[in-house]
């Protein structure tokens, strides 16, 4: 089941598909908010505490594509799925580069969608645990400072920071990360924590230190820095 955290907005004029959805997430534990029409839709994305939204492109005489742009300009930051019987690439690149985080074409599998959306509820409660952290990007912004990193140090940090306070052994970190490349030695990951350290110094710019614990491995710690 679904943790209560606002409803999921479902944009589409079909009513019968719109039911579908609605009656299909509830089934999971998400509240829906049904809505055909753009102007309204847009009106909720600005007012309501949404979890998310489902939008069609073909929405009658409007276009979900422009919803989902002034929803985007609006600040909304929530999950978007775009839904569409339009399936060239053209089409899936204009949905995504109008600010949709998925699209998904009909028909589809109702299982296909949720799934869909837990990996974009998933990736929003990622990036929230991770403050100015953009593991896609691969960037970390500091206070005043934001750095690059290469993939491996994106993929070193994201573990990291998913075990946050807990102490993540140099051996399980070199299996995750290492093992199937044919590296031979765990002190690669000494190599990388090195590395991140450099570009993450000063510690208390990017409100995260990481630690070596000895004998047992790294930890990511988070700082207070609110008198910093």
């Amino acid at each position: 089941m679904a943790e209560d955290r606002g409803p999921i907005l479902v944009v589409e004029d079909d009513a019968d598909i719109a039911s579908a959805l609605s009656r299909g997430l509830a089934l999971h534990g998400y509240a829906t908010i049904c809505e055909p029409r753009v102007e309204r839709a847009l009106d909720l994305v600005r007012t309501a505490p949404l979890r998310a939204a489902i939008v069609d492109v073909m929405l009658g005489p409007d276009s979900g594509l422009t919803l989902v742009r002034d929803a985007r300009a609006a600040g909304f930051r929530k999950p978007i799925l775009m839904l569409s019987a339009l399936s060239e690439v053209g089409d899936r690149s204009e949905g995504l580069g109008a600010g949709a985080d998925d699209y998904i074409v009909k028909p589809f599998s109702f299982e296909e969608l949720l799934a869909r959306l837990q990996v974009q509820e998933r990736r929003v409660e990622e990036r929230a645990a991770m403050p100015g952290f953009d593991p896609a990007a691969r960037t970390l912004q500091g206070r005043g400072v934001r750095v690059e990193l290469t993939e491996r140090e994106a993929n070193l940090l994201a573990m990291l920071y998913r075990n946050a306070g807990r102490i993540l052994p140099r051996g399980v970190i070199f299996d995750t990360l290492w093992a199937g490349e044919g590296t031979s030695s765990d002190n690669i990951v000494d190599v990388y924590v090195g590395y991140l350290r450099k570009k993450l110094s000063p510690a208390e710019a990017f409100g995260i230190d990481i630690q070596t614990v000895r004998n047992r491995g790294f930890m990511l710690v988070r700082l207070d820095t609110r008198s910093a």
